[in-house]
């Protein structure tokens, strides 16, 4: 089966790079409401999870290059413990348009896995505390519920302390 032809049966790229590497997960969805402002909390009380285990993929420039952070909904991103955990000096929010282009997923629906470039990844320390976490399978309304570790491991992630409450 060709690249694009298994993306389209998976649904996503991420859910696709998931079935690829053949780790376990499961679709969840939810009917997203377009005026919802905070998708993570949107996405923690549709699916009736505790937002501690929901993670939300957050597009990060440290020292001009973009870097991803998955944070717990239930918290925020600490973009200097960021900074500190890859070394660098600085660390802003990078512009969502910038994070739409190099991710492939619009903002709301950001997933860590199958993005159109793989950008160094770093995923709080917290999503170790769980059996399963959910994040974004690649579009608004579509979460994937998998083990931490798998998603450390597919996305080559550092782990550290980058959220806090």
């Amino acid at each position: 089966m060709s690249s694009k032809s298994a993306r389209t049966a998976a649904g996503t790229p991420a859910l696709a790079a998931l079935s690829e590497a053949g780790v376990p997960h499961h679709t969840r969805g939810y009917d997203h409401d377009p005026r919802a402002e905070d998708f993570g909390a949107e996405a923690a009380a549709a699916l009736g999870v505790d937002p501690a285990r929901v993670l939300k993929t957050l597009v990060a420039e440290v020292d001009g290059a973009l870097t991803v952070a998955v944070v717990p909904v239930s918290g925020r991103l600490d973009l200097k413990a960021l900074a500190t955990a890859v070394g660098a000096k600085r660390a802003d929010l990078a512009d969502p348009r910038a994070a739409e282009r190099a991710t492939g997923y619009v903002v709301g629906g950001i997933a860590p896995l199958g993005q159109r470039r793989r950008l160094p990844t770093v995923v709080d320390v917290s999503a170790l505390d769980h059996e399963t976490i959910l994040v974004s399978a690649g579009r608004r309304g579509l979460d994937v519920e998998l083990a931490p570790a798998d998603l450390v491991t597919l996305t080559g992630a550092l782990v550290a302390p980058v959220a806090r409450p």
